[in-house]
């Protein structure tokens, strides 16, 4: 994922657009499983409808995220977005488990699945519409780095693989008498949600907790800063995601002769260079004089490297 940009109108676009979509996909799949009776629709239909409540939050994330910095929040509402991330994947893993429970009790208590026609096209609609969505969020993740739109992507992911048992499973109990198919699908629909729900947890709680921007962007930060032959190395960097945003902070190693001017420059000058790789960044560089600098940071200086 690409950390380097942000592009807050295409990021509330995306949103819109997996409202809409899921808007869409609920009325088909309502009408698909009241015709077909069929379990693995009723999971898609419900898995669609909370994609409904997720899309939602998602466009709330994406929109209070992007308001700039004010005096309570000086370091922006970024985390908004991984709090709406963690809302995801519980709604995705309470869909899941609910899911799961639909099937099993299918399992045992088979029923016919009747106009298999209808749910057939009804799901092959699912997966153009939800592939269409896929690829318009993974345009603007790749310019983003949104952890909510991520959120919401790995989701109809999930959606896109689900649709498609789906509609095996209801192929199956329609035209071959297989009613266990369609049990079946929906159990793996179940799992296929929790299993991405997991992955959605991890990566809020990566933001959340403040993990590290992955080690190329680290690698990156570091060439951009000592790109300048004056700024003899960097130490003590910290990095962290913030929804659009991206917070880093470095302890810069410059000559120790030089003027207080001169260093000045020599800072300005790296953080314009990181800012044209990460226009959304928020910067912090503290210059050291090599060899003349007494061990300072505190606890936080303890025991990091880089």
């Amino acid at each position: 994922m690409s950390l380097s940009a942000a592009d807050p109108k295409a990021t509330r676009n995306v949103a819109l657009l997996s409202v809409a979509t899921a808007t869409v996909l609920i009325i088909v799949k309502a009408i698909a499983w009241w015709a077909s009776g069929s379990v693995a629709i009723l999971a898609s239909l419900s898995d669609s409808a909370l994609d409904l409540v997720a899309s939602l939050i998602t466009l709330y994330a994406v929109r209070y995220a992007a308001v700039p910095p004010d005096a309570e929040h000086r370091f922006g509402h970024g985390k908004a977005e991984a709090f709406s991330s963690l809302l995801q994947g519980g709604l995705v893993f309470a869909s899941g488990a609910l899911i799961g429970r639909e099937a099993f009790h299918a399992f045992f208590n088979p029923s016919p699945v009747e106009h298999g026609l209808a749910g057939v096209v009804v799901m092959a609609i699912s997966i153009v519409l939800t592939l269409a969505l896929i690829t318009a969020q993974g345009r603007v993740l790749k310019a983003s780095g949104s952890i909510a739109i991520a959120g919401d992507r790995a989701h109809y992911a999930a959606d896109l693989g689900s649709n498609a048992v789906a509609l095996v499973g209801v192929a199956a109990a329609s035209w071959l008498g297989l009613t266990w198919v369609d049990a079946a699908a929906g159990l793996i629909v179940a799992l296929w949600l929790i299993w991405g729900a997991i992955g959605v947890f991890r990566e809020a709680s990566d933001q959340l907790l403040d993990r590290e921007l992955p080690e190329a962007e680290r690698e990156r930060i570091v060439a951009l800063a000592t790109a300048d032959p004056r700024v003899l190395g960097v130490h003590q960097l910290r990095t962290r995601a913030s929804g659009p945003y991206i917070h880093m902070q470095m302890h810069a190693d410059l000559p120790a002769e030089i003027s207080l001017a001169e260093a000045h420059s020599v800072i300005v000058a790296a953080e314009n260079r990181l800012l044209e790789a990460f226009p959304s960044a928020d910067i912090i560089i503290h210059p050291d004089p090599r060899g003349l600098a007494e061990k300072h940071g505190g606890v936080f200086a303890e025991g990091v490297e880089g």
